[in-house]
């Protein structure tokens, strides 16, 4: 049943059982074969007429019967079986058994057409034999759910950076008539689908905070990795909806700069450490400092003026603040 935007819709069919119509193509085989034989018989004995209608009957009913096996369908779990009769849809079969079908509907799954066309221009260009084996044999949709590695791609965060993303998609065939009839090749589909998502969504965030400020309100890709994946699936699902397809799980497997920029940016991954690291210090000793001259005029140690404080407080910074092991200076004279 075709809708309005032209899709189609599914329709569930209820066959009648296999198994049945097995044994009564059986039994009606053997029957006409005996007819068959009688009818033979009957030529012998001179009756021409009658043994010539028999053998007329017999041949059209072993043949009938020939034709009723076509119609014996097989469906395993997490498969269905998508039929169409004389160019119209007919019925889709989704609950596993062994079923009988209107022999003259045909099974449909792009993916068997596609191997199959593949197999033929192996063959035709002579290639090697194992390709053509490995060909699907049976016109069945997968209900399974399936995993679609998304190659690392090169795209421009939101601050226009090359940077060089993957995801792993896991997604499964919901509705096996929207993906036999809506779309060409639903797995060509998806994969297509996946990288202008990716793309499109990498597109509108910065692969991290330039300015430290802005890092608790905004979201990157280095470090809101889940939140950017939960959209591209939400982004993914909207664009297969129409092959009925249901995305399960999206996940960032891949995420780096581009070579071309990789090191310019380690390089300011590594200063911003170092001036963390430098402002860390800082505190530290500006600390330790103040203690000391705190502590040395709460037990009147030593009295010092201004002027001396702020000689005591510049070399202690040294000492404290230093890249490298500093060198004291014992003074053995007077202070002054």
């Amino acid at each position: 049943m075709k809708t309005e935007n032209g899709n189609i819709e599914e329709k569930l069919l209820h066959p009648m059982n296999g198994g049945v119509m097995l044994i009564v193509d059986l039994i009606l085989l053997a029957a006409f074969g005996f007819l068959f034989a009688f009818g033979i018989r009957q030529s012998v004995y001179g009756h021409i007429g009658l043994a010539v209608a028999m053998i007329i009957v017999s041949c059209v009913g072993v043949v009938a019967v020939c034709i009723c096996f076509g119609g014996l369908k097989t469906v395993r779990p997490n498969e269905a079986l998508v039929l169409t009769l004389f160019g119209g849809y007919y019925g889709t079969i989704r609950k596993p058994g062994f079923y009988f079908v209107n022999p003259f509907s045909a099974s449909n799954s792009p993916l068997y057409d596609k191997a199959q066309s593949a197999a033929i221009k192996a063959a035709k260009a002579k290639t090697s034999e194992l390709e053509i084996v490995t060909t699907p044999g049976r016109k069945r949709v997968s209900l399974k759910s399936n995993t679609l590695k998304n190659e690392k791609q090169k795209v421009n965060d939101g601050m226009g950076n090359p940077i060089v993303i993957g995801t792993n998609v896991i997604w499964r065939v919901e509705d096996p008539t929207k993906a036999v009839f809506n779309v060409e090749d639903y797995m060509e589909f998806i994969s297509i689908q996946t990288d202008s998502t990716v793309r499109n969504v990498a597109r509108l965030y910065p692969y991290d905070v330039i300015d430290e400020e802005n890092d608790e309100s905004e979201k990157t890709l280095r470090g809101s990795v889940q939140e950017i994946a939960d959209r591209m699936e939400t982004a993914l699902q909207e664009r297969v909806n129409v092959a009925g397809i249901v995305i399960e799980d999206v996940k960032i497997t891949n995420l780096a700069y581009s070579e071309e920029i990789a090191a310019a940016m380690l390089q300011r991954q590594q200063a911003t450490a170092i001036i963390a690291a430098r402002q860390k210090i800082v505190d530290g000793a500006v600390g330790m400092v103040k203690m000391a001259i705190d502590k040395l005029g709460d037990e009147e140690i030593v009295l010092l003026d201004e002027e001396r404080k702020a000689a005591m407080v510049s070399n202690l910074l040294v000492v404290l603040c230093s890249g490298k092991d500093t060198q004291p200076i014992v003074n053995s004279g007077s202070i002054y």
